[in-house]
Order: C-alpha cells, then sequence, then structure tokens
C-alpha cells in the first residue's frame, strides 16, 4: 500500500452541509476500497491566491490515505465526476529519506586556544567558577596601543617612512 495526499477545492457556492456531506462521503468511499485515513481535515472556507473557475474563494480540504495503487483510479473518478469540486490534486507520498547528523564542534571554553592577532602576545581565559568571573587580561604591549594616536605624530611617521 502506498501513501497518497488528496487536496480538493469545492465551489463557494454550496453551503457548508454539502461540503461535510462529501468529505464523509469521500472518506467512507476510501475506506471502503480497502483505504486506510491517517491524516484529514475538515474543508474550510478559505480565499484563493488566484480565481479557479471565476470564484475568489472556496473550501479547501485535505486528506491523507493508504490505498493499493488499483483503487486510486476509482477513487479520482470518483473527486472528477463531483460537480461541486473545483479543483483537487492527488500526490503518491514518498517517504522521507533520513538526513545525515551534522557534526558539531566542541566548543568547551577549556580546549579553547587564542593566536596572537594584531600585538596580542597571550590571552588569559580563567574557567568561571560560581564565585569567580570570566576574566581577560592584556599584555603590557596592548595597554600601550589603547593610547589616542594624534594626527601630527602620523604625518611625521610617513615623512620618515617615505624620506621626504
Amino acid at each position: 500500500m502506498k501513501t497518497y495526499d488528496l487536496t480538493y477545492i469545492i465551489s463557494p457556492e454550496t453551503n457548508s452541509e454539502e461540503v461535510e456531506s462529501f468529505a464523509k462521503e469521500l472518506e467512507s468511499f476510501i475506506q471502503s476500497k480497502g483505504g486506510t485515513i491517517a491524516k484529514q481535515t475538515n474543508p474550510a472556507a478559505k480565499t484563493l491566491a488566484y480565481p479557479i473557475k471565476k470564484h475568489a474563494s472556496g473550501f479547501v480540504g485535505f486528506i491523507e490515505f493508504q490505498a493499493e495503487p488499483e483503487f486510486v483510479a476509482e477513487i479520482k473518478k470518483m473527486v472528477e465526476d463531483n460537480k461541486k469540486v473545483n479543483r483537487h490534486m492527488l500526490v503518491i507520498k514518498y517517504p522521507e529519506m533520513a538526513r545525515k547528523a551534522r557534526r558539531t564542534r566542541n566548543k568547551d571554553v577549556d580546549a579553547f586556544i587564542a593566536e596572537p592577532k594584531h600585538g596580542i602576545k597571550e590571552v588569559v581565559v580563567e574557567k568561571k567558577t560560581e564565585d569567580q568571573p570570566v576574566q581577560l587580561e592584556k599584555s603590557e604591549e596592548t595597554k600601550k596601543d589603547d593610547k589616542k594616536v594624534e594626527l601630527k605624530d602620523i604625518e611625521q611617521k610617513l615623512e620618515e617612512l617615505l624620506g621626504e
């Protein structure tokens, strides 16, 4: 037995009692052909994205069922022959393939290795305990870099380097 999805749109000109009776009739027809119903939503009035047979709204219903392939043609013919149904779609639902689990990186603080970048000689990371907060220490060279540099000093250094 294969799993099928049947989505259908019923004309908005029909009343809600007729719509519910069609849904029950469809369900009983599938079960009479040896099918089993997995999921079903009762048709609800919805606005359509574009007009179908000059109607901008309709009752949209959905049913997921399992049946033998020989009986699916009969089920489809039953839906097609009903004048209330504006549009329908019957799709074979294939099982989803299992996805591979993604590898994750270990982001443990103890395994953290800091590489020297931009004048930072050493970064000390202390493991946080309940009493102590995490502390980062800067080397003496980075403390010197924290001073503001004047524009005159930059121009002077450029002239020395360029030899003007």
